[in-house]
């Protein structure tokens, strides 16, 4: 399933358009991976909270090929920014990816559906036989290749990682019988076919269900979307789209420690941030229950590559097209020639002119580009030696503050020009014990809290985790 670059490079025609690609590649084209850190960091114990025995986390926002989790819809876009990001180019350069689904948009469903679209309009306008490349093998290029190859194409994968999967990932490691999962892995009443998809080829889910509030004093009422529901009811008839945060000043809702709450977990599980998300295509409120993945996730996007050769390690840094065809740049010099391409890379890598265009893209998707925002979420995978909990709850989210202070210190005003601060605690858990029997505590959190968190060192991080989960030594009420 790997190819070299040197075979990729004698079989897939370089140099027809290497002349005008090379005035259009960027300064900078050679983006660098983060590498999965290992557990052997400790942080030092907050309160009653122990050392976890193993750690993984995420750094989606700071990934040079992700700069983000996935696509979110800001106040003032729509849906018709995602159908022309997804319109092609000349009918050479097709576009996929979850950015670019209207119905599914930042889910694993929106990203499959997308690359079985792609395929079929690339298949309607091409003859058979031509060759295609599809740049990334992710769920949408995987989706893509697969439908392509089924057709007669000569098909060829170009991936910018070491793995296929993109932002669907599982750290395997022998320490976690509970495998830490690096991407999407909570599946909703959504994704129904794709749980399937997984459950014919063995991955692994369990049911993660009862949410619960957690404060300072213990096990509480799990916060309520209701309001929020309610809000977002009343700004559908709005002259203009508010974004979540206006259209609850509209309601007249008042803040509160339980609503905080409710945000927080709305944008660890989506990756919008409130202040600019749109209300009219807000995403679906959370129900309190989940599928989540237990098993490597890689086989899911390996089924539909099959046979397939993948280029690895292999950066695309610009696309040349016209109506003869395109050209791409890789990150290494060469250039590459092919009939048509299926480009699949995430909305953040477009924002990012990480891959320059020649011609450059057309407004419609340029205003796309500017109009859609590429969500955060962040997730800190902890592994204990024993509970120290002892909640039975699967959702945990923290109510308030973590730590009592002796004079409370109100939230600091900001001098003109600068950022507010960043509440960086980790509000939303998955306590995993209840269905897997593993001491595994997954912290998320969205929005610009993640972009915040991704800029942490490994202690900080741990530090900042055991702070957040100082409610969690307290006995809840249920089990006095």
């Amino acid at each position: 399933m790997r190819i070299s670059r040197r075979t990729l490079l004698l079989g897939a025609g370089a140099g027809a358009l290497t002349v005008l690609l090379a005035s259009c590649t960027p300064d900078d084209a050679t983006p660098r991976p983060t590498a999965s850190p290992e557990p052997t960091v400790t942080p030092t114990p907050v309160g009653e909270v122990p050392a976890a025995a193993a750690f993984f986390r995420t750094r989606w926002s700071t990934d040079p090929f992700a700069r983000g989790a996935r696509s979110v819809t800001p106040a003032g876009a729509t849906s018709v920014d995602r159908e022309a990001l997804g319109s092609p180019l000349v009918n050479r350069v097709f576009f996929a990816g979850e950015a670019t689904s209207a119905e599914h948009p930042g889910t694993i469903t929106g990203a499959a559906q997308s690359g079985d679209r792609a395929a079929r309009e690339l298949a309607e306008a091409a003859d058979g036989g031509e060759r295609v490349a599809v740049v990334g093998a992710g769920v949408a290029g995987a989706r893509a290749a697969g439908r392509l190859v089924e057709a007669g194409f000569d098909v060829t994968v170009i991936e910018a990682r070491e793995r296929v999967g993109g932002r669907l990932a599982t750290h395997v490691d022998d320490e976690w019988a509970v495998p830490p999962q690096a991407g999407a892995w909570l599946l909703g009443s959504d994704d129904t076919e794709i749980a399937s998809r997984m459950a014919v080829l063995g991955i692994g889910t369990v049911g993660v269900t009862d949410p619960a509030g957690f404060t300072r004093q213990g096990e509480a009422e799990a916060p309520s979307g209701e309001v929020v529901q309610s809000a977002l009811d009343d700004a559908a008839n709005a002259f203009a789209d508010p974004t979540i945060a206006e259209a609850l000043a509209a309601a007249g809702v008042e803040g509160s420690e339980a609503l905080d709450a409710y945000l927080a977990g709305l944008a660890a599980l989506t990756g919008i941030d409130p202040a600019t998300a749109s209300s009219w295509y807000a995403p679906t409120l959370p129900n309190g229950s989940f599928d989540a993945l237990a098993s490597d996730i890689a086989p899911f996007v390996e089924a539909p590559l099959g046979d397939l050769d993948v280029a690895f390690s292999t950066a695309v840094a610009g696309v040349a097209y016209d109506d003869s065809g395109v050209s791409l740049r890789l990150a290494t010099g060469e250039s590459l020639t092919f009939d048509r391409v299926v480009l699949t890379v995430p909305l953040g890598v477009l924002q990012a002119d990480a891959i320059a265009f020649d011609p450059p893209l057309p407004f419609g998707h340029r205003g796309a580009v500017a109009s859609l925002e590429m969500g955060a979420i962040e997730a800190v995978w902890l592994r204990y030696e024993q509970p120290f909990w002892t909640t039975d709850a699967g959702i945990w989210h923290v109510i308030g503050p973590v730590t009592e202070e002796a004079t409370p210190t109100p939230t600091p005003t900001p001098e003109p020009g600068e950022d507010a601060p960043v509440d960086t605690t980790i509000r939303t858990w998955i306590n995993l014990l209840p269905a897997t029997g593993e001491p595994i505590l997954v912290g998320l959190i969205g929005g610009s809290a993640a972009r915040a968190l991704a800029e942490l060192d490994d202690d900080e991080l741990l530090t900042r985790a055991a702070e957040s989960l100082a409610p969690f030594t307290n006995p809840s009420p249920a089990a006095e």
